[in-house]
């Protein structure tokens, strides 16, 4: 397990992109390690088989979608390097 812990929102609460609760909507997260973590719609049935044939995907993770609205508002929280 790893010991990453969320530092911060990245890009606009759902709340501030129009959810009307504010809790069920996609967000990002930039991890204490670097990574990213994602909530999303979880699409990997649908689209696996879609992949581009230089793409693929373990068992062990899941095609997520996001709205094009969440990533355009993180644009600018997210660094260049």
């Amino acid at each position: 397990m790893s010991s990453a812990r969320i530092v911060r929102r990245v890009g606009d609460s759902p709340r501030q992109r129009g959810s009307a609760t504010g809790q069920t909507c996609p967000d990002l997260f930039e991890l204490s390690d670097g990574n990213f973590a994602v909530i999303g719609t979880d699409r990997t049935e649908e689209l696996d088989a879609l992949l581009p044939a230089d793409a693929a995907r373990a068992d062990y993770e899941r095609i997520v979608v996001i709205t094009r609205d969440t990533l355009l508002r993180a644009k600018r929280d997210i660094p260049d390097v």
